[in-house]
């Protein structure tokens, strides 16, 4: 695993690059968001997807979502209804992930059962400067280790991933708290995880 210190407000635009690179040739990298560290890859790579579901097993392949750089193109991955275009254009970037009905583009393999996906726009300018570069969006899924809990110390998560991954990049050690997740897929707000993210909101 290739390895890179990031600044995390002006990142070096060739890392940011060379990440791009590697997911748009089936790599999977590691991330910084906005709440905690991510793998990622193509949405739209079928081999890196499978690599990526065995990095986390099969058992939680439903749980993943992805990073959109903004919401311009937000009707190609998910269907939004007025109510849920203006509830995350007032959130994000934020500290999010928010639940939609998948629309017909996204690989069947990341919807839900519920035929959902579920969307991020991180406040954190390196995970928004690579889905920008990639030009689409990237896997959104927690960095953890194989009991499930979050990874935040850089020493470790480099331990444990290095055979696994491709490159990791880095703005030093994160929180362990993931985001908040909100479904808005059937009008009325439900929180179904309770994370960095104000909810107060929808309360």
């Amino acid at each position: 695993m290739e390895f890179f210190d990031l600044h995390p407000v002006t990142p070096q635009q060739r890392l940011i690059n060379k990440a791009a690179e590697v997911i748009k040739e089936g790599g999977i990298i590691i991330y910084p968001t906005d709440t905690v560290y991510g793998l990622g890859c193509d949405i739209f790579n079928k081999q890196a997807l499978e690599r990526l579901f065995q990095i986390k097993n099969d058992a939680i392949t439903k749980m993943f979502s992805f990073v959109c750089a903004d919401l311009k193109d937000i009707a190609k991955y998910a269907k939004v209804s007025d109510y849920a275009y203006r509830t995350m254009k007032h959130l994000l970037p934020g500290a999010y992930t928010f639940v939609l009905p998948a629309a017909k583009d996204v690989p069947k393999k990341l919807w839900s059962k519920r035929k959902t996906v579920g969307i991020r726009v991180p406040n954190n300018e390196v995970s928004l400067a690579i889905a920008r570069a990639v030009g689409n969006p990237i896997i959104s899924t927690s960095v953890t280790n194989r009991k499930g809990e979050v990874l935040s110390d850089v020493d470790e998560i480099r331990a444990v991933f290095n055979p696994l991954v491709d490159l990791m990049l880095s703005i030093g050690n994160l929180s362990n708290q993931p985001s908040s997740v909100i479904d808005l897929s059937n009008g009325a707000p439900e929180v179904l995880r309770v994370g960095a993210g104000d909810v107060t909101l929808f309360a």
